[in-house]
């Protein structure tokens, strides 16, 4: 496993963390996190020599860490500019803790972004040429 390699791509996963507090509106929140997918199983594709699927799935889970935790530490401005979520979190039966419900949808949400990364990084890896050198035998 690439650990440096997920830990530098997981820094598009803290930006955006930041960003969606009050920057960035939940409609158009999904366009960056495509972007950052499609580039980060580019990145995948071209830097390594397997385990594609298994680079992205990580680092799905190390952005959930990003944005869980910021979400979490910067609550009511993150509610103050979400009202959708807001919502959505006052049909649960945990409304009245929102941090709580953010630490236990974050995880979710880590694992099916980083099976679509997972996915998108191995559908990558059989279009684009990597920059990997694989020993020969003989």
């Amino acid at each position: 496993m690439n650990w440096k390699l997920i830990f530098q791509l997981s820094l598009f996963g803290l930006a955006m963390a930041v960003a969606t507090i009050s920057l960035i509106p939940s409609n158009i929140e999904p366009i960056f996190w495509l972007l950052i997918f499609l580039i980060s199983a580019y990145v995948f594709a071209k830097q390594l020599n397997g385990k594609y699927f298994v680079h992205g799935f990580m680092l799905g889970l190390a952005n959930c860490v990003w944005v869980t935790a910021a979400h979490m530490l910067f609550a009511n401005p993150y509610m103050a500019h979400h009202h959708q979520e807001v919502a959505m979190m006052k049909a649960t039966p945990m409304s009245n803790h929102p941090r709580v419900l953010m630490l236990i949808t974050g995880p979710i949400v880590g694992v099916m972004s980083g099976l679509v990364i997972g996915l998108f990084s191995f559908i990558a890896s059989k279009i684009v040429k990597s920059n990997t050198v694989v020993p020969q035998k003989g």
